[in-house]
Order: structure tokens, then C-alpha cells, then sequence
């Protein structure tokens, strides 16, 4: 495990911030494709995406132990096996965890869903939303637990509207903003299926900035392929002329020329201000692998 020593120790800067501790994800380190290790002080998070023995967990366990100043408690989440619950290596299962990210709470939803309700992959994206927040009326599209609005409202945003269809997933939300004191009368949080809500969010808007975070693919209900053109259809029906747009695309079949060129050919007034990746904490053998974040401008008007 000589490789995964020398990762651990490249990104390991254990404070209460959370961080990823090592993505194998990227492909970028052979022989660890499957693996995902994120610190939660005091839990670490072990994601398989394989399946490995009881021997190598253990071993896993005790580099942990090692490596991880402050460690308490080992948590594995097996990802191959449906709705699998997460397994405890080391220590007890905790009554609450947060992830905190910029001073900001985040609760996690460990051991009862195969997702935790946090994307550590975001950082850069919360980061953006706060900074470009201030006093704005901002629409948090396929919200999920809401982390985007809690950042935007962190940078001092006027109003928060978030939709998604998971009302389960709104309730955290809720209560990711109490938890960090946000007064609750500046966000509304509305369970709708997005697709079919554009004349609802006319009425709503129009907006300063808008977020867009869909998955890449869930079922029936979106596919990027299919319903990323209906949204920019429609996205001067609820953003101001000069407002803003956050967009993400995390589909690993789909490279970034794929959004851009959306972008181009249907809302050629959005002018491009930068692309983000996640970080060092990210590592990709293919560039056009992983997340990609933009950010737009409407420059009409």
C-alpha cells in the first residue's frame, strides 16, 4: 500500500475542515480504481466501488489508524452492492456527523442511504456561489441537500429558492440551514419535478443567478443528453438580463465540450467566464474525465 501512504500523506491536512484523503476514481493510481477514502472528523468514509477482502480492509484499517491523527471510527460504504448499508471497521457508528467546508455545516445521512448528501467534489462550486451571492435572488435547480443554497446565503444572498423532486432530500436541507442559522424566511424549498416547472418558475423569478446541478443521468427523470437543451431553452423565461448561471456536469461519458457547445449553439448571449475543475484533492487521468463546473454570464440586455 505504498502508493496510498504517499497520497495519504500528500493531502492529509487533518483539521475539522473535511476533505477527500485519496481518489482513486481518477485512474490515476493503478490497482486503486475502486477506492475513495473522505475525512469527516473524527470518521473516515471508505467508498468500494469492487469488492476486497477482509484481509486488505484490515490492513486499510490500520494505515488508517496510522496516518489519521484524531481518528475515531472507520465507515465503509460497499457502492456495488444496491442500498448496502455502511459497514463499521473501526470504532462506534456516530449519532450525527457534519461535513464542514469554509466554517459551513453540512449534515451527513451516514448509514442510511448509499448517498451521503454531500458532494466533497463542490467545493470550488460553493466557494463560487458564496462569492458571487451577495444580495442576489438566487435558484438552486436540483438541490438535493440544499449545500448550495447554504453557501449562497453564507455570501450574503437576498432570497434562496431550491427545487428538486426528493422532498427526503429538502428536509435535510431544511435542516442544513438551521444548523448553520440562516433565517429560514429568505428560502423556499419546493419538491417539483423541474422539467415540468418552467411557466412555476417564471412566476417565480426572474433571478440573479442560477444554479444547475443535475445528475447525469437518474432514470427517468433526467438525462443529460435528452434534457439539458430543454433547460437552456428556457433559461431566459427565469434569469435577469446580466444574470448569472452556475452549471455542472458530472456525467463521466460526457466530456466538457458537450455543455459548452450547448451553450454556444442555444444561448449564445451567455458568455463563458471560467471553467473549474475540483482541485489536487481530484486527480484525473483524463481530462476529460470528472466534474466540470461553469460559469456563465448573460451579457444581452
Amino acid at each position: 500500500m505504498h502508493t496510498l501512504v504517499e497520497e495519504l500523506r500528500r493531502h492529509l491536512h487533518v483539521t475539522q475542515e473535511s476533505q477527500r484523503l485519496f481518489h482513486g476514481r481518477g485512474h490515476c493510481f493503478p490497482g486503486f480504481e475502486d477506492l475513495l477514502i473522505d475525512w469527516f472528523n473524527p470518521v473516515v468514509l471508505v467508498s468500494l466501488y469492487a469488492l476486497r477482502d477482509e484481509n486488505w480492509l484490515q490492513q486499510l484499517v490500520e494505515l488508517l489508524q496510522k496516518e489519521v491523527h484524531g481518528l475515531t471510527t472507520v465507515l465503509l460504504q460497499e457502492r456495488l452492492i444496491d442500498n448496502g448499508p455502511v459497514r463499521v471497521l473501526l470504532g462506534e457508528q456516530p449519532q450525527q456527523i457534519d461535513a464542514i467546508e469554509n466554517g459551513l455545516h453540512y449534515r451527513l445521512r451516514l448509514g442510511t442511504a448509499q448517498n451521503i448528501g454531500f458532494f466533497p467534489d463542490m467545493q470550488k462550486g460553493r466557494a463560487l456561489v458564496r462569492s458571487l451571492s451577495a444580495g442576489k435572488k438566487v435558484l438552486n435547480l436540483f438541490s438535493y441537500t440544499c449545500s448550495f443554497s447554504v453557501a449562497a446565503l453564507a455570501g450574503d444572498a437576498g432570497q434562496v429558492v431550491n427545487l428538486d423532486m426528493n422532498r427526503g432530500a429538502l428536509d435535510l436541507g431544511r435542516l442544513n440551514h438551521q444548523i448553520n442559522n440562516f433565517d429560514l424566511r429568505q428560502v423556499s424549498f419546493l419538491s417539483l419535478d423541474i422539467l415540468r416547472s418552467f411557466s412555476r418558475l417564471g412566476r417565480l423569478g426572474p433571478f440573479d443567478l442560477v444554479i444547475c446541478d443535475p445528475p447525469a443521468y437518474q432514470g427517468k427523470s433526467f438525462k443529460a443528453e435528452r434534457d439539458w437543451p430543454k433547460l437552456l431553452r428556457k433559461l431566459p423565461d427565469f434569469l435577469k438580463p446580466g444574470g448569472e448561471v452556475i452549471a455542472c456536469l458530472n456525467g463521466p461519458h460526457l466530456p466538457p465540450d458537450f455543455l459548452q457547445e450547448l451553450f454556444d449553439t442555444l444561448r449564445p448571449e451567455m458568455e463563458l467566464q471560467q471553467r473549474l475543475q475540483p482541485g489536487d484533492n481530484f486527480p484525473e487521468n483524463d481530462s476529460n474525465r470528472g466534474v466540470w463546473l461553469f460559469h456563465y454570464r448573460n451579457i444581452s440586455g
